[in-house]
Formats: C-alpha cells, sequence, structure tokens
C-alpha cells in the first residue's frame, strides 16, 4: 500500500504548489473506465495528461453469487497519459489517444474496497477466491467533430473511436452535449433571463449517448462479453465559468451518472446492466476523479475506479515560465 499513499502524498503537494491562476485540466479516461463508471466526455482542448488510473473488477457479491463466467477478480493498476489535440487546419475537430499499461494485482484496490471503504461503512467484505496476475494494457483514440449549439460556443460534440488491448476490443460512436448553458438554450423560449443568466455562470450540464461493438481480448474472452454495449451519461458541472468560456475554469466540480447496457454477458448470453455515480475534481494542473456502482447497489463486477492525473504541458510551462 506504500505506493498509493506516496501517490496522493505527490498529489497534494502538487496541488497545493500549483493552486495559482491557471486553468483546470481535463483528460479522457483509459478503458475500460468507462464500463466502469468514469466521466467519457471527449476534451475540448490541447492537453497532455500523466498519471495513475486503478479500477477493480469483482469476481462475486458481497453474498458470494458469482457475477459472470470470469474466474478471478482483477485490480488493473494502468500508469496513464492521454492526450488530446485541436486540427489547427480544421476548426471543430479534435483527436484524442489514451494509453493506459501496468501490473494487474490486487493492491491497491482490494485494501480500498475490503480494508478501508466496507469496513468504514462497516459492510461485509467481498469475498475473493482468486486474483488475476497478469500484466495488462488499453489503448483508446477518437475522432471528434465540435458544433456551435444555442450561440457561440461548441458544446454539441460527435466521435467515433477505438479500444483496443489486452482486456478486450471496441469500436465506438458517441453523440452529445458538454457543458451546456442553460440561459443559452432556453432563450429562444423565456428570452433574456437574468436568474439563467447567473445560475449558468456557476452550473452546466452535460450529456451523451454511446454505442459501442465488443469483441475479445485476452482476458476477456467472447462468452463472457456482450456483443453491443449502449451506455447513456448525464453530469452537472459546478465552477466560476467565464461569459465567453474563452478558457476552462481553474476549478470544476462535477457529478455524473451512468447507465450501461453492460460490457459482461450473463451465461445465458444477456449483457448485465450497471448503473453508476462519478465524483470529478478538476483543479489546477490535473484531475482528480472516483467512480463506483453506488448507484447500481451492489458490488459485482465492475465495482470502483479512480484516477489522478497532471497536464504535464502546463506543469512545464509553469516551470520554464521567466
Amino acid at each position: 500500500m506504500c505506493s498509493i499513499w506516496h501517490l496522493l502524498r505527490w498529489s497534494a503537494t502538487i496541488i497545493a504548489l500549483n493552486a495559482v491562476l491557471v486553468s483546470a485540466a481535463w483528460a479522457e479516461p483509459v478503458a475500460p473506465s468507462v464500463h466502469w463508471g468514469a466521466i467519457a466526455y471527449p476534451d475540448q482542448d490541447r492537453t497532455l495528461l500523466a498519471g495513475m488510473t486503478f479500477n477493480r473488477f469483482t469476481e462475486f457479491d458481497g453474498s458470494g453469487n458469482r457475477f459472470n463466467a470470469i474466474q478471478e477478480s482483477a485490480g488493473f493498476n494502468f500508469a496513464t497519459v492521454s492526450w488530446t489535440e485541436r486540427f489547427m487546419k480544421f476548426p471543430g475537430w479534435s483527436t484524442n489517444l489514451t494509453v493506459g499499461a501496468g501490473p494487474t494485482h490486487s493492491d491497491p484496490t482490494l485494501y480500498l474496497q475490503n480494508d478501508f471503504t466496507h469496513r468504514l461503512l462497516k459492510e461485509g467484505s467481498v469475498p475473493v477466491a482468486r486474483e488475476r496476475e497478469a500484466t495488462d494494457f488499453m489503448v483508446n483514440g477518437s475522432v471528434t467533430r465540435w458544433a456551435k449549439l444555442f450561440g457561440e460556443r461548441e458544446v454539441g460534440f460527435v466521435s467515433l473511436g477505438f479500444a483496443a488491448g489486452s482486456l478486450y476490443q471496441e469500436a465506438i460512436a458517441q453523440m452529445g452535449v458538454r457543458r451546456l448553458s442553460l440561459a443559452e438554450a432556453l432563450e429562444p423560449v423565456v428570452g433574456n433571463s437574468a436568474f439563467l443568466r447567473g445560475f449558468s455562470r456557476f452550473v452546466r450540464f452535460s450529456g451523451m449517448g454511446r454505442f459501442g461493438q465488443v469483441f475479445s481480448g485476452s482476458a476477456f474472452r467472447d462468452s463472457m462479453l456482450a456483443d453491443q454495449s449502449y451506455l447513456a451519461q448525464g453530469s452537472i458541472s459546478i465552477a466560476a465559468y467565464d461569459d465567453a468560456d474563452e478558457m476552462p475554469p481553474r476549478w470544476e466540480f462535477e457529478f455524473a451518472v451512468t447507465f450501461d447496457s453492460g460490457l459482461f454477458a450473463d451465461p445465458n448470453g444477456h449483457a448485465i446492466e450497471r448503473r453508476f455515480g462519478s465524483l470529478a475534481l478538476r483543479f489546477p494542473y490535473g484531475v482528480l476523479e472516483t467512480w463506483n456502482d453506488v448507484l447500481g447497489g451492489t458490488d459485482s463486477g465492475p465495482t470502483f475506479g479512480f484516477h489522478v492525473l497532471f497536464d504535464l504541458r502546463r506543469i512545464y510551462g509553469r516551470l520554464t515560465a521567466p
């Protein structure tokens, strides 16, 4: 566990040292985080983030019932890099490449699940019979077209992408809105409202639908996976937003709800639906986010995860500034 405590101490140090007048950073999550409940909207701005991502797959629920045909629990510990670029010659277009790799091992996710969270909440431990031990990796990429809706800001998007690696493969299509202002969206109906303008200075809404065609990998075989995945995600963001949104806010808090038709299948081949909640804090130079199946009331299958990522471009720019 010392590695996770070193990571958390490092996070706190970076936050304290860099709480200056700069904008917050966002990042796209590495697969399979989106099927565990991570916030998965595409990035709008140029970013280069690096850090750690942790996800836990639990073979049994708290009652000892098996989730599906997977005969082991798994803690995925990925060193993660996420890179987003805007196409200067093609306004409105962006692309992302996110890579994660590392040892699949019980800790720290098993400790956090049974010895920390469940003990704190006085809940029973989730049974563990066998843990996957391997080196796993996932790569996901996307191309996104942004569109102006309800004004001059690019809040609408359509994306095509993929996820591939040792766990599974997936072809992805998604569309939605990002940080939508109610003042702008409702202006054609209610007119210029001072209340909505003030409300939208601090609260924004996002939502998307996502379709995935799923294929097997070395860890998750065809018999364990659903053929297709349908996902809906909605979120509320709170921050001090600029009127023109020319710069992202320095600090941003976001709460998201995700409904997933299921990456995994039961013994009859039917997808196992999952519901998740996610909390994200974007601070100067980085993002801290955690996701959990708490909305589904279970500790079975994709149960929880978290990541801590830092914006290398902005940190480098700060360190090299005259």
